[in-house]
């Protein structure tokens, strides 16, 4: 996780490279993993992308069995990856590792607890909508309003969690807020499903790629 689109505010590494995720921080991604893996469908020989996807890159080594290509892009990933045959490992700021990715070659991507983080989060999810195939999937994460004081008392009152990650926060998402910036990126309506989830501390979107609704024609 990192603000790529601010290269003055870069982060120096990505999530889990020089400390140890916290028990609440582990927590937190179980409950997302075990949210997400319902909602992606079978992924058996597909292709996937994990935008930020951390030093150790836990969600896609968890699905390295059943997929035929994972791209994954932050600002480091752990050595194991970068000789990984089934991994192409884009290392280094957002929009000239994104910009690397072709037009319509990933099955499902992947932005878990990213979003928040950059810097210009438009540009993003239209960068997501790209590299999607015709009948792609995009998982998106992010905490939610709801969240926002449950994170930051973790982070600065319990110390549970880094408080860099949260001062690195750019803003928060309930779906009426993340909603329109998926039509914005180029998903219709029908396509989405935009919701509350991990009790309401954070939004889930699942968008897929659909043409626009039309009546059959009689």
């Amino acid at each position: 996780m990192f603000d790529v689109l601010n290269p003055e505010a870069a982060r120096s590494g990505s999530f889990a490279e020089h400390t140890k995720p916290s028990i609440v921080d582990r927590f937190g991604v179980w409950l997302s993993r075990r949210s997400i893996t319902r909602h992606t469908g079978d992924l058996n020989g597909t292709r996937i992308a994990d935008i930020g996807c951390g030093f150790q890159a836990s969600l896609a080594r968890s699905l390295m069995p059943k997929v035929s290509h994972a791209t994954l892009l932050d600002l480091s990933v752990a050595p194991d990856l970068l000789t990984n045959d089934k991994v192409t490992a884009l290392v280094g700021p957002f929009e000239k590792q994104m910009a690397r990715i072709p037009d319509a070659s990933i099955d499902t991507l992947f932005c878990i607890s990213v979003l928040e983080h950059l810097a210009d989060d438009r540009m993003a999810l239209k960068e997501f909508r790209r590299v999607l195939t015709d009948d792609g999937t995009m998982v998106v994460n992010v905490p939610s309003w709801w969240g926002k004081a449950a994170l930051e008392f973790s982070a600065f009152r319990l110390r549970l969690s880094p408080a860099e990650e949260m001062d690195d926060h750019k803003r928060y998402y309930d779906p009426r807020d993340l909603w329109p910036l998926l039509v914005e990126a180029g998903f219709v309506p029908h396509g989405i499903r935009c919701r509350r989830h991990k009790f309401g501390l954070n939004t889930l979107a699942v968008c897929r790629v659909a043409q626009p609704y039309r009546e059959d024609s009689k």
